[in-house]
């Protein structure tokens, strides 16, 4: 078997069985928890989730500096002092931040259950940010595998523990809380084992280089701002809901987010692969991959879609104190599309083509546009459908303008399957929404149908262009 295409597959597989067993831990979390402990404990839950998802803010584009500087690199190539001098002062900044989360906790917030989830949002914090740098020095050069092992010893961990304290009816909010916080640190020990080469070193290894830090934040902070200005897209409608409805009602939309997102622990597996493989790819063949990704991705992405209807009988039986999170689902499902090509192909090509300050800016002018759409849904109209469908209306906004810079780039044109792809999401929801499932299951088919024959040409082509590019 061509080398390439064994490596790409050995990786994929990798990683792909570890957002697998993400997959089906975050199955038992979104489907099986909210019949046990409540909406209100799981909107909590869902709360400190919430929080934890910004704590990559906190390491000021570091090691996303690291990771952009030394993507492809070869582990054994790596510069041991300079990076265990890194990781020792990137460990005390993560630490100093975390105690500072604490003390806020402690001193500023009244409530009982938002002080113990700031309590153990510090811990998180220092325990996340320390496992991201192990992961992405084992990404950047190419060790899929490790870190594959990180997350699957994490996941593992995590729904051993959970099954356990199920089984002898401990079920709210905190044992969630402490038995994640517990796996991030177990494996966090193991990523340091993997990494101990490097990471774990004699002090006499340690020199104080701030020029290198400095570098390294400067060079990552434009993709470090852009995942937070990311988060931040669907963030602020979250926080508006938060703050304009109450905590039961917060827990039921995340609970349709959570489900609306399974389908990218996939997408994101291919996309930790294919990153370091484009960092060493002549660029003239860059174009060539873009458009054979895309044919694949997105017909398979389009039919997806119709797995909401399985989908929601089920929930609405399993899960019937969640009725109207469920019907909102049709809205929000065809976030995956967006969100996936954004991050398997968009993402991933500009911080290859090291156009990260283009992702940046697209991402701020998203922002924008969520924090006026948040403030007319939820402060004037007050209309939880509207706010609910100004998440795809965002995410698609930012879809399609870093698309066109991609292309730009590239020398390449997507406008016609952009409006394609854009005019079957709003076919699927509209339909979803005002007509019996049926009849909306028919008419997606045949839309659906229609896009596969518009395709058929550029699908036949797709399988050539893959075997000129592993040649």
């Amino acid at each position: 078997m061509n080398n390439k295409l064994k490596n790409i597959i050995v990786n994929s597989g990798y990683a792909i069985f570890s957002n697998l067993l993400s997959m089906l831990v975050s199955t038992l979390v979104i489907l099986v928890l909210p019949k046990l402990i409540g909406v209100e404990s799981y909107g909590y839950w869902q709360l400190y989730l919430f929080y934890v998802s910004y704590v990559g803010f906190f390491h000021l584009g570091w090691i996303d500096g690291i990771y952009l500087k030394y993507g492809g690199a070869h582990f054994e190539e790596l510069d041991k002092e300079k990076f265990y001098s890194q990781f020792v002062m990137y460990t005390l900044f993560q630490a100093i931040i975390a105690l500072l989360i604490v003390a806020y906790g402690s001193v500023w917030v009244e409530d009982s259950d938002k002080q113990f989830i700031f309590e153990q949002l510090g811990i998180t914090l220092l325990l996340t940010n320390l496992r991201f740098f192990v992961i992405y020095i084992l990404q950047t050069t190419n060790r899929i595998k490790q870190s594959s092992a990180i997350t699957i010893l994490d996941r593992f961990l995590y729904a051993l523990l959970l099954i356990g304290f199920i089984l002898v009816d401990r079920t709210d909010y905190r044992m969630m809380i402490y038995v994640d916080v517990l796996a991030r640190l177990l494996s966090l020990v193991y990523g340091l084992y993997l990494c101990r080469s490097v990471l774990l070193k004699n002090i006499s290894y340690f020199k104080l280089d701030f020029f290198e830090m400095i570098d390294n934040i400067k060079v990552g902070s434009n993709l470090m701002l852009s995942n937070v200005a990311s988060l931040l897209i669907i963030g602020l409608v979250r926080i508006g809901i938060e703050r304009q409805w109450d905590i039961a009602t917060f827990g039921k939309v995340s609970l349709t987010l959570s489900i609306s997102n399974l389908m990218m622990i996939f997408i994101n597996a291919v996309g930790i692969v294919i990153f370091p493989m484009l960092k060493r790819l002549e660029r003239s063949k860059l174009p060539l991959l873009y458009i054979s990704l895309r044919n694949v991705l997105m017909p398979l992405m389009l039919g997806i879609l119709l797995l909401y209807y399985p989908l929601k009988l089920v929930l609405v039986n399993w899960l019937p104190h969640y009725l109207e999170s469920i019907k909102y689902m049709v809205l929000i499902f065809p976030m995956a599309i967006y969100e996936g090509k954004m991050s398997l192909l968009i993402n991933t090509y500009l911080k290859a083509l090291r156009l990260e300050k283009y992702i940046l800016k697209v991402n701020i002018q998203t922002v924008c546009l969520s924090l006026g759409l948040t403030l007319l849904t939820t402060l004037v109209f007050q209309n939880l459908d509207l706010a609910i469908v100004s998440i795809v209306i965002l995410l698609a906004f930012r879809c399609v303008v870093a698309e066109r810079v991609v292309a730009g780039e590239l020398g390449i044109e997507v406008k016609k399957d952009t409006y394609l792809e854009v005019l079957l999401t709003i076919i699927f929801s509209v339909a979803g929404w005002f007509l019996p499932s049926l009849f909306a299951i028919i008419l997606y088919v045949i839309c659906y149908g229609v896009y596969v024959v518009l395709k058929k040409d550029s699908l036949s082509h797709t399988v050539a262009n893959f075997k000129q590019l592993l040649s």
